[in-house]
């Protein structure tokens, strides 16, 4: 029997190379990248730069569309074999996170998760296709948004629960889950990884296999 019955994926930076308010920001892209970083390192709360990030970009439903095609072009390395390998083993495979959720939903049907196992933040956009707002009222919009999704998750979760992230919204979901991982193959962030269980270091999510299964059977410290 696998080790783990339930792995939660982060998306941006963690399933994706990409953060997605990023990609979509083009020539503000820079300045979107500092707000981002503030809050993936815990500098600020996430709800300080969530808003004002969205008012920036002010994305189209189009360009929203192809932020989730962009996610599939942009998938961190094996991660259709990481998932195809968990789901076969029978461990349930969910995403939580403060992207948004159209974009969100096209990777996880790439990846063939299920929409209900996917929370992410909602957009609305006007008849004509532009940007009019976000649910504000989305917990993963908000600090600490991600443990009380999982927390709501966990009645129906098979147990004991992985969590695979690379930010500060990531790690202050710790408290919720049975081991948190740290992925820095796309951004290692030294806070993030010293208080992680794990850390998977280099470009593949492949380790999280092994230790779903139990065949990798460090439980501190990094592995590749």
């Amino acid at each position: 029997m696998p080790s783990f019955g339930t792995v939660i994926f982060d998306c941006d930076s963690t399933l994706s190379t990409i953060e997605g308010i990023e990609d979509l920001a083009a020539d503000r892209a820079d300045d979107i990248a500092r707000l981002t970083q503030l809050a993936m390192e815990g500098r600020v709360p996430l709800e300080d730069v969530y808003g004002l990030r969205l008012e920036q970009v002010r994305p189209s439903r189009q360009q929203v569309e192809r932020l989730g095609q962009r996610y599939i072009e942009t998938m961190v390395q094996d991660v259709p074999r990481v998932v195809g390998e968990l789901m076969s083993a029978g461990i349930e495979v969910r995403i939580v996170s403060g992207g948004l959720k159209p974009a969100v939903l096209v990777l996880a049907a790439h990846l063939g998760i299920r929409p209900d196992a996917v929370a992410a933040v909602d957009v609305a956009f006007q008849p004509d296709g532009s940007y009019s707002g976000f649910d504000t009222k989305s917990p993963l919009a908000m600090a600490g948004g991600k443990r009380r999704v999982i927390e709501a998750w966990r009645p129906s979760l098979r147990a004991p629960v992985m969590l695979v992230g690379d930010g500060a919204t990531d790690l202050e979901a710790k408290p919720a889950v049975d081991m948190f991982v740290a992925y820095t193959g796309v951004k290692d962030r030294a806070s993030i990884r010293h208080r992680a269980d794990v850390a998977i270091d280099g470009p593949s999510l492949l380790p999280v296999v092994k230790l779903a299964l139990g065949t990798e059977t460090r439980t501190e410290g990094n592995i590749a």
